[in-house]
């Protein structure tokens, strides 16, 4: 594929030896807080995958640094620092949830001084009730599910350096935004941007999300591996909402296993497995780094963009 001819294709052996010498700065109770639901990582893949590529993105945060103070200089212009933005995408249950947070927790550790924050495009989903009124709710993390002007506002506002940019909150538990609660962003110097939409096109939208990012990344797996994650999730979220009504899950709870794998497959096929077949997938191509997983969400290769 032409597209893939545009990547340094690495393998995971080649890759952990692009770095030595630095010591993991995390525990394995550290590793556990970030893992996402049902995602599985370990000690050494931080060691093998992240921490080069925490180094590689401290060199790209460096030089856009750099560019920014001598920029302003030339033009002789006093102004906020603009935030370096990390763009990260992927499919649901891909596991790009704990590669967000494991960035952010890494960055906080390795590049002192260096403020970070991270937000999720969930929050920029339209409430329940309009989608329900706009009769998408079965097309909910489609694009048009979103509120994307909001999005681009939040981060034009952010790119323009302002104090106490508040983005909207989404609870997963009940599977809505939650009322007048954000999440507040304060002139960071990384902000940390994770959704399954952030690389889209949008067909009328002039400005899209990805071109306020100065870095992106996308979680990859073939689609088999997915839904098998994604089949595990659910069966184990269901699990967990078993004693709790006001869980989501708690409908697929009183279901039989049975009935609620052959539920969750429906969901797969008619749902997720589309929006990441016409929508998602497509984007992988505009990634700085495609970071792959094989089963047991084991990164294999890393892919960086040649030019």
């Amino acid at each position: 594929m032409a597209e893939a001819d545009s990547y340094f294709k690495i393998d995971r052996d080649t890759w952990s030896t692009l770095v030595r010498d630095i010591e993991l700065p995390l525990t394995q109770e550290q590793l556990k807080e970030v893992k996402a639901f049902n995602d599985q990582i370990s000690l050494q893949d931080v060691q093998d995958v992240y921490i080069p590529l925490i180094q590689l993105l401290k060199k790209k945060f460096i030089d856009y640094d750099r560019w920014q103070r001598d920029k302003n200089d030339f033009l002789n212009i006093n102004k906020t620092k603009s935030p370096f933005i990390i763009g990260i995408s992927g499919s649901v249950a891909v596991g790009k949830s704990t590669t967000a947070r494991l960035l952010q927790l890494l960055l906080s550790h390795l590049l002192v001084g260096v403020k970070t924050q991270l937000i999720t495009t969930d929050g920029f989903l339209y409430p329940t009730k309009e989608l329900q009124k706009r009769g998408i709710l079965d097309r909910k993390g489609f694009p048009e599910s979103y509120n994307m002007q909001a999005l681009i506002d939040f981060l034009v506002a952010i790119k323009d350096g302002q104090r106490n940019v508040k983005a909207p909150m989404y609870s997963h538990q009940v599977y809505d935004i939650v009322p007048d609660e954000y999440e507040v962003v304060d002139q960071p110097d990384i902000l940390i941007v994770e959704g399954i939409n952030v690389l889209q096109l949008p067909s009328n939208q002039s400005i899209y999300v990805s071109d306020f990012f100065d870095w992106s990344i996308y979680v990859d797996a073939t689609p088999d591996l997915i839904k098998k994650w994604f089949l595990d999730r659910f069966l184990a979220l269901r699990n967990l909402a078993n004693n709790d009504p006001d869980n989501y899950y708690f409908k697929y709870a009183q279901m039989t296993e049975v009935d609620a794998i052959n539920f969750a497959k429906q969901i797969w096929q008619t749902i997720n497995f589309k929006n990441l077949k016409e929508y998602i997938l497509p984007t992988r191509w505009r990634a700085d780094v495609i970071l792959h997983k094989t089963s047991h969400h084991i990164m294999d290769q890393v892919m960086i963009r040649k030019y």
